[in-house]
């Protein structure tokens, strides 16, 4: 091929590298290829209870000693293998968070206590993972809001050890807190309404915290960096109790008769159902005769 050829074709392409237009879903995940060398429970979690763990967290300091706050959360391991990769990149666990308009903490900078849990893997008890903040509808800045506002918050631990691997499932502490002038105390009923507006912001729909059993189930759809995530949630009984016994806040959060726990834990399956669309090269062999 001539030089005077190659430039001619050259000029009648308008780029080599071109956006290539594939359905935005993307390929649905196939559950019998994901994590193939692990297995997952069909509750997609374990139960820390059965193996000596507990669904309540270790404070220091707490008075009087060993009150703990209620893991109300468990975001299943049947969820999609990439929601549960905590990164925020290609759809992981961070931006799906951020979807819920979650973020993490202000400027990188941990603030508050470290709470332990022993979700009965055979890790024993270990720190939280990250503190996640509601963000006040800036991702990059309104965690620095919330600490010093207050408002809802959460700690998150993974099931992976030796144990009960249950393939990553994710157990969440939410509550939400008062300002840090009133010392981040917990509001009134402050565990079950931050579990619930979490799952509220996940399905579109207000929870009636109040009128939920175990039977309660929601979904709905969110998105983030042109992610969309479709969660299903239902809530279970028997992993925590009803109860202010053992309840870090207990004199604040659990007023006019009511417990500081309800004994309700939700538990959210998430898959991602749409992704953004992926720039591909479409390479051009150009051979002299």
């Amino acid at each position: 091929m001539s030089l005077t050829s190659v430039l001619f074709l050259l000029a009648c392409i308008p780029s080599l590298c071109a956006a290539i237009s594939n359905d935005s879903r993307g390929p649905f995940p196939n559950p019998l290829s994901r994590r193939a060398s692990k297995s997952i429970p069909s509750e997609g979690y374990y139960d820390p209870l059965s193996n000596g763990g507990s669904m309540l967290t270790v404070l220091p300091d707490t008075f009087p000693a060993g009150l703990g706050e209620p893991i109300n959360v468990i975001l299943s391991a049947k969820s999609d293998a990439a929601v549960l990769v905590d990164q925020q990149m290609d759809g992981g666990l961070r931006n799906y968070y951020q979807s819920l308009g979650f973020s993490s903490e202000c400027l990188g900078q941990h603030s508050g206590s470290d709470q332990a849990a022993n979700l009965g893997d055979g890790n024993g008890y270990k720190n939280e993972t990250a503190v996640i903040r509601w963000d006040y509808g800036d991702p990059a800045f309104g965690t620095c809001t919330e600490t010093i506002q207050g408002g809802n918050h959460f700690r998150y631990w993974v099931q992976n050890g030796p144990k009960a691997d249950s393939s990553g499932a994710i157990f969440m502490a939410l509550s939400y807190e008062k300002p840090i002038a009133l010392g981040h105390d917990i509001i009134e009923n402050g565990y079950n309404l931050a579990r619930d507006w979490l799952i509220g912001n996940a399905t579109g729909q207000s929870i009636p915290t109040a009128n939920l059993t175990n039977s309660s189930s929601y979904s709905g759809s969110t998105s983030a960096q042109g992610y969309t995530y479709e969660t299903s949630v239902h809530y279970v009984s028997g992993l925590l109790q009803n109860t202010s016994e053992g309840i870090n806040h207990y004199l604040t959060v659990g007023v006019n008769g009511t417990n500081a726990v309800d004994g309700l834990v939700a538990v959210m399956e998430v898959h991602i159902s749409a992704k953004p669309a992926k720039s591909k090269c479409v390479g051009l062999s150009l051979r002299s005769p």
